[in-house]
């Protein structure tokens, strides 16, 4: 299986070789935090790391791609009320991918890309790809995989599972059972809320923030139940998300090296 796209896995001559070769690098952003009472807290991290993996496996086979190790620690404050997270603030958090970036820069890289699987680092994310192609003379790019795939996901009534992405719900439930199924415990389906609770997550419209202290990922930490939890679905729609992904990933890269030959 060719894994030849693997940062971690090349030495120093060979990504000395490959950044003045114009390769990009994707850096994926996942999180360690508590997802209710049934998923892992490495959820995140399980599918961002997935997607990443499988994403670029498929964009690499026809681009300069590289995949930096994920990111499993992220901004995750809104969970450690309720235990089992491990977190950075968000100045750290931020402070952190610029310094990936610069690490990335000072290596001679000139096109850098953030996917991300955990909500609470989006809007760090899109700062951090900001600051760094205000400062370098660089191309960058960010996004979460759920805005990548949401048209997908859309056609193939994921929501039928739950709140897409949600926290801890239905949806993630779905994409772990596909991936991972002994790291969940067994849930009571009738003690599970059918309906999503009140979060920030459904407030407002798309792009709006609406929250209140200690109400930011459900009353008890996750947005909807695992009635319709469908791992079958879930692999399905794990297919959907890596093809979308890819499929960016091959868009944004063709178009930042067509924009560097316009410009010399």
């Amino acid at each position: 299986m060719n894994d030849g796209f693997l940062f971690h896995r090349k030495t120093r001559e060979v990504l000395n070789r490959h950044a003045a070769e114009g390769y990009a690098v994707v850096v994926p952003l996942a999180a360690t935090e508590q997802h209710g009472p049934y998923l892992p807290v490495f959820t995140d991290s399980i599918i961002g790391n997935h997607i990443a993996l499988e994403a670029c496996r498929k964009a690499s086979s026809t681009m300069k791609l590289l995949l930096a190790p994920t990111l499993t620690i992220g901004c995750s404050q809104h969970h450690l009320a309720f235990g089992g997270t491990l977190s950075f603030t968000s100045s750290t958090y931020l402070a952190m991918l610029n310094d990936i970036g610069e690490s990335l820069v000072r290596g001679g890289f000139r096109k850098i890309i953030f996917l991300n699987a955990h909500g609470g680092n989006e809007p760090l994310m899109h700062q951090a790809a900001q600051d760094l192609a205000v400062k370098h003379d660089i191309w960058t790019a960010s996004s979460s995989y759920w805005s990548l795939s949401r048209t997908a996901l859309n056609e193939q009534n994921a929501q039928d599972m739950g709140m897409v992405p949600g926290h801890a719900g239905g949806f993630e439930a779905s994409l772990v059972a596909a991936l991972e199924p002994d790291w969940i415990e067994a849930p009571d389906r009738a003690a599970q809320p059918l309906h999503p609770q009140r979060s920030w997550i459904n407030a407002g419209p798309a792009g709006s923030f609406v929250g209140k202290h200690g109400q930011l990922t459900g009353a008890d930490g996750y947005t909807d139940g695992y009635t319709h939890a469908d791992a079958v679905k879930g692999a399905e729609c794990l297919q959907s998300i890596i093809q979308s992904t890819a499929s960016w990933l091959e868009q944004v890269v063709n178009w930042m090296n067509e924009r560097m030959e316009v410009e010399g």
